[in-house]
């Protein structure tokens, strides 16, 4: 009788969530994924750069078309704007401003609610950027972006090295911030502000920092083995990570623990949350967009 009782006690243990079913690398768990991941639209070129407005509508880019999108919380595709200039990354600042990572000029733009388009930054000491590719706001207005390049003439840069760089919040100045990456890619930031993720797609790691005051990095850690083109994080802290030459979402927590993977039916290139409720994960991948309700809100 006493070995019945402790084999059913070992049974539960094993089944219970505690244990480590939630961390399964399987992707089976759904703490945090609780719908089937749903195609919306397909027949584009290359998807990417997924961002949310306010009211969750969901803007994206399909970059070897020139397009940015837009996924309506009424379930309808819609044009943006064409003649994008290659734009790659896209984030919204708090007065719905939308930062736009535009690969060809080699610049950041940012187009107002009424449509007027300015130019946040295009050069750095005399020199215009690479490639921005991935771009976060901080709360206080100032903006993170990456400035990789890709394509056949990658060695061929316009500037000294593949960077990070810092707009400050009333534009007046570019600060480069990171200098020592292969190959930087997808940035995202905390709600706080206390702390920016960049990845170095080159070299397969993602690093966290500690945001400074004056909008420069310190502490810089690794965070996972991981390199991916784009992340989010959620109102946990978690972050949701689009690993290169995989067909999944895999989400790490705030320590740097796999959670869980989220299967995609092609290889997925950027994430954002978005949505009526904010608690739809909007997935940009190759010729597609998808989606898939989540637990938990985002923060973008």
């Amino acid at each position: 009788m006493k070995t019945t009782v402790v084999s059913l006690i070992t049974i539960v243990f094993l089944l219970s969530p505690s244990y480590g079913l939630s961390q399964s690398k399987k992707g089976k768990s759904k703490i945090l994924k609780v719908g089937e991941v749903e195609k919306l639209a397909g027949d584009f070129k290359f998807t990417e750069g997924p961002a949310a407005d306010a009211k969750g509508n969901v803007y994206f880019t399909d970059l070897r078309q020139h397009l940015i999108l837009i996924w309506t919380v009424d379930n309808k595709l819609d044009t943006f704007r064409t003649e994008s200039g290659r734009t790659n990354g896209l984030y919204f600042d708090k007065q719905g401003n939308l930062a736009a990572c535009e690969g060809d000029p080699g610049r950041i733009s940012l187009t107002s609610p009424d449509g007027t388009i300015s130019i946040a930054a295009d050069t750095y000491e005399g020199k215009r950027f690479n490639q921005p590719n991935d771009v976060w706001i901080h709360p206080n207005g100032g903006m993170y972006f990456t400035d990789p390049k890709y394509g056949s003439d990658v060695k061929n840069l316009d500037q000294d090295g593949m960077h990070v760089y810092y707009i400050n919040p009333d534009r007046s100045s570019v600060v480069r911030v990171c200098d020592d990456f292969e190959k930087p890619n997808g940035v995202i930031g905390t709600s706080n502000g206390k702390t920016l993720y960049v990845t170095d797609a080159q070299a397969s790691k993602t690093y966290q920092y500690s945001i400074n005051p004056d909008g420069t990095l310190s502490n810089k850690t690794l965070f996972v083995e991981v390199g991916c083109d784009g992340m989010t994080v959620d109102k946990k802290g978690n972050v949701y990570m689009t690993p290169r030459g995989k067909h999944s979402v895999d989400i790490y927590s705030a320590s740097g623990n796999f959670i869980e993977s989220i299967e995609v039916p092609e290889r997925p290139s950027n994430v954002c949350f978005g949505g009526k409720n904010g608690k739809q994960l909007y997935i940009t991948a190759r010729t597609s967009i998808y989606r898939v309700a989540m637990t938990t809100k985002g923060v973008n």
